[in-house]
């Protein structure tokens, strides 16, 4: 148990420690501004294809090129994702509404 000032002693909850229910990194909730909210699908794939297009402009085979290209196949998968599920719940939203 942790202690106070007066020596009494409280909960992991009172000292602002709260449980952890277990929720991993991508289960978190983040909270962003709207325009980058909405910018975020078109910020991945902007992303994935300027690297996709900066290995095909080095023209000797680097250390560096697998990242890339690893890089780029993961922002254009997360954006392609990102992308879907927003329009899917939108459209969701719209036949629930009718």
């Amino acid at each position: 148990m942790l202690g106070t000032a007066a020596g009494k002693a409280t909960g992991p909850t009172a000292a602002g420690h709260l449980p952890c229910h277990n929720l991993g990194l991508i289960s978190r909730k983040i909270w962003l501004p709207k325009l980058l909210y909405d910018a975020l699908p078109y910020f991945y794939l902007a992303s994935g294809l300027a690297a996709f297009f900066a290995t095909l402009y080095i023209s000797e085979w680097f250390w560096v090129l697998p990242h890339y290209v690893l890089f780029s196949i993961v922002c254009v998968h997360l954006g392609v994702i990102v992308y879907r599920r927003r329009h899917r719940s939108l459209k969701q939203q719209l036949e629930g509404t009718d």
